[in-house]
């Protein structure tokens, strides 16, 4: 099919390009920008008109669920609410139910996606098998396989040599390895972040050593054995900078941030509402300041949704009972166009760290708007005022304290592979 997208204001960090335009979609790519092709002939007209086309997004963490924790959501529901968010590739971390260390699992998750022809779900692969820390998984074969990165999510590997091991063979075959770091010791039996508000709370608290310790362990093996290497959903100021050093010298590693650690911090934890309790918590004010001033300064190269759906049962008791974590797909757009509208950010900034950044990161060709490549585009109206209802949310999972909060920014028309798979109208 044919489609035009007719007066919107094309915006792709990739080429730097700013303008009101026409944007082109033929056989699934991008055609052209600006100046009709050649014999096009349009089957669909798409009106723009005072909103934005951009890349579609690329989520660098959002949990699917499936297999295994279905209850909590659907590869079907959490790609129908990823596009309704505007995200058409989706990157979901190895943990689920059987873990993603074998072949047949990576598959049946993209075989699952494609015929489901909504958002693109890239399988992230266990670093050692059953996540447990111990032997190392089958990298080369899930690489494969479909599997973009590898990581062990939040399960610790305590022995040092073990993760130098696991390193060294995705440095060997260039693979990417995803540090969601954690000291487990400094974790356990915490909910939030250590602090005044802690102690009022009588919560236990989780230190900021928990994270960093991690991360200078991690920076330190990266070094030695120079894996590719990125750390997802940092939470500390100083963690970030630790990784913004490594940088500076030389090292290939890069970071994202989950939105809602840019907006909020272990002081709205107050209520217990169970909806802030997250891992990593939120933390200090100083903590949050530190994030954004090394976004400012593209210390942190992508911002991501970190999208966990629960069932209702999940978090329906006492705060530190209660399971960590929040939906995020639905409301990934606007919760970032606040940093716009705070001056933190200009639009085509922020739009990099939500595609063509995360695409290079992963070593993708989508996230950008470049005649040739896949049409993966979101427009959105970034004036649109709304509210996510329970209603009308797509997603599984409604544990999100957004919920009836009024935001600002929706998206109207997400296509995938040049279909349209989401319009508001």
């Amino acid at each position: 099919m044919n489609i035009k997208i007719q007066g919107g204001r094309v915006i792709d960090p990739a080429q730097q390009i700013d303008q009101v335009t026409d944007l082109y979609i033929s056989g699934g790519e991008i055609a052209a920008i600006g100046d009709k092709p050649t014999g096009f002939s349009a089957d669909q007209v798409i009106d723009a008109s005072g909103k934005v086309v951009s890349p579609g997004f690329i989520d660098m963490c959002a949990h699917v669920r499936e297999p295994g924790y279905t209850i909590k959501g659907t590869i079907a529901s959490e790609t129908q609410a990823a596009v309704a968010g505007g995200i058409t590739t989706m990157i979901t971390p190895p943990t689920t139910k059987p873990v993603i260390d074998t072949t047949a699992v990576a598959e049946l998750i993209l075989e699952r996606c494609e015929d489901l022809g909504k958002a693109k779900v890239l399988p992230m692969g266990a670093l050692t098998q059953g996540l447990e820390g111990q032997m190392l998984a089958p990298m080369h074969g899930l690489a494969s396989s479909g599997c973009i990165a590898f990581s062990n999510a939040r399960e610790p590997i305590a022995s040092s040599l073990i993760l130098m091991r696991c390193l060294e063979y995705a440095a060997t075959h260039d693979l990417l390895v995803q540090f969601q770091p954690q000291d487990a010791s400094l974790t356990a039996g915490g909910h939030m972040h250590e602090d005044t508000t802690s102690t009022r709370l009588g919560l236990n608290g989780i230190p900021e050593a928990a994270e960093t310790i991690e991360v200078a362990r991690a920076l330190t093996l990266i070094e030695q054995t120079g894996v590719r290497a990125h750390f997802g959903q940092l939470s500390c100021e100083r963690s970030v900078r630790m990784v913004m050093d490594a940088r500076e010298r030389g090292l290939n590693v890069s970071a994202d941030v989950a939105i809602h650690h840019l907006l909020l911090t272990d002081e709205n934890v107050n209520g217990f509402n169970s909806d802030f309790h997250l891992i990593p918590p939120l933390r200090s004010q100083l903590d949050r300041a530190g994030l954004r001033q090394a976004l400012i300064a593209d210390g942190i190269q992508a911002l991501c949704s970190d999208h966990q759906p629960h069932e209702a049962a999940a978090k329906d008791a006492p705060f530190a009972a209660t399971e960590p974590g929040m939906t995020g797909l639905e409301t990934l757009l606007p919760l970032s166009l606040m940093l716009v509208d705070q001056g933190l950010l200009e639009l085509p900034q922020l739009l990099a760290k939500l595609t063509s950044l995360p695409a290079k990161i992963l070593g993708l060709d989508n996230g950008n708007l470049q005649p040739g490549t896949v049409a993966d585009v979101c427009i959105f109206d970034p004036d649109a005022t709304w509210k996510l209802t329970e209603e009308t949310s797509f997603s599984k999972g409604k544990n999100t304290p957004f919920m009836n909060f009024e935001l600002k920014g929706q998206v109207t028309h997400t296509l995938v592979n040049g279909k349209l798979v989401y319009s508001r109208d």
